[in-house]
């Protein structure tokens, strides 16, 4: 069941998914208004602070205080925010969806954007005055306001100078190009690199963040050549039969040089491969992440449940696939090529309704998923 009616033309500002990938996505901002109509949040204040006081939450409060910019890390107690003052702090929770099914129905409203580049949805809780600083991230990012009022100011083209000994990454010279006041169900959209600064108008300021990730370069180069280093393998044995004498013992001769020149030239890969790197790669669970196993379940009684119940993958699992091979939180689903339209759907809608199976389908898909199930990855509707 899902709890927004609204359309992607309301929640682009009129604009279809396409005009807006082509105009803004990565270019440039994007105010909309009333974006989701009556939008008033998903949680309020307590529970947001309740998530924070979880071991496995990732959470953050950051305070201005004398001039100066304060950051303490959860998990949190009673005694934490009894201490706070009544303005200029923000607790900030990351990845709320993991925790709460209405926040997995607000991300399907982003589904015109790859799963592949999906982040979190972080969300903030700060009285009047609150916020994290002028800032900018390395990721694209819609900011859709919940109850109260957050002020916002970006700037393009601003200097990257940050505060030093700061414990957040705070722009020092911030000069405002735009602003606005954005109130519940207005959104605004901002790439990569576009600074930006959000303070609470009031109390009750709660913004919901839509996060989009962009891996560096290197990072990918780096966990790409360690994937190669488990799924390649370069036959042969370096040999030398006509070793010349050299003048230097020590030395590393370039005719040693050129055969592990010709050896690391073997290496190589396809698009397939790619492919297969980033369903592994970005469907990897972040290290905090721990899944609980489901209760043991016989291959047959799990068979009978697909039939019966609408299974759901885990809130906090990811789907991905490349062509007909699919993933799982970072592990490969052996699949018949026969299940591909089926596992397309569950990986798209992050669910499969019982009444959508064929009779035929659900022992080959049983198969494939029963692991998967009892090591918590996927749940069932009335779990």
């Amino acid at each position: 069941m899902h709890i927004f009616n609204n359309t992607p033309l309301t929640l682009l500002n009129q604009l279809t998914p396409a005009e807006f990938l082509a105009e803004y996505w990565q270019k440039k901002p994007l105010l909309i208004k009333q974006a989701i109509p009556n939008f008033g949040g998903l949680l309020d204040p307590n529970e947001l602070a309740g998530l924070a006081c979880e071991e496995e939450v990732q959470s953050r409060i950051v305070q201005y205080k004398k001039g100066k910019w304060l950051l303490k890390n959860g998990p949190f107690d009673e005694n934490d925010f009894t201490k706070l003052p009544d303005k200029d702090w923000t607790l900030l929770v990351q990845s709320v969806n993991h925790h709460l099914t209405e926040a997995s129905d607000l991300l399907a409203q982003f589904n015109f954007i790859p799963h592949a580049r999906l982040d979190d949805l972080m969300v903030s809780y700060a009285p009047n005055g609150g916020g994290v600083g002028p800032h900018f991230d390395s990721y694209d990012v819609f900011l859709l306001q919940g109850s109260g009022k957050r002020h916002w100011k970006i700037s393009q083209h601003a200097d990257q100078t940050l505060i030093e000994g700061a414990p957040l990454k705070i722009l020092k010279n911030f000069i405002t190009e735009d602003e606005w006041i954005l109130e519940p169900g207005d959104m605004l959209y901002l790439p990569p690199q576009v600074a930006h600064w959000g303070t609470a108008v009031g109390d009750n300021c709660m913004t919901y963040s839509i996060g989009f990730r962009a891996p560096k370069a290197q990072e990918l180069a780096h966990e790409f050549l360690s994937y190669l280093q488990d799924n390649i393998t370069v036959d042969g044995l370096y040999e030398d039969p006509n070793l010349a004498l050299q003048q230097h013992p020590a030395e590393i001769s370039s005719d040693m040089v050129k055969k592990v020149s010709a050896f690391l030239k073997k290496i190589d890969w396809n698009a397939q491969l790619v492919g297969r790197f980033l369903g592994q790669y970005l469907s990897e669970p972040k290290p905090h992440i721990m899944f609980q196993p489901n209760k043991k379940t016989t291959l047959h009684q799990f068979a009978k449940h697909l039939q019966q119940q609408t299974i759901h993958l885990n809130l906090a699992s990811q789907m991905l696939f490349f062509q007909n091979e699919f993933f799982l939180n970072g592990e490969p689903i052996v699949a018949d090529d026969t299940l591909k339209d089926c596992l397309q759907s569950l990986a798209d809608q992050r669910y499969i309704e019982s009444n959508t199976l064929d009779k035929n389908t659900v022992a080959p898909l049983a198969k494939c998923l029963h692991p998967h199930f009892l090591a918590g990855y996927l749940i069932f509707e009335d779990a």
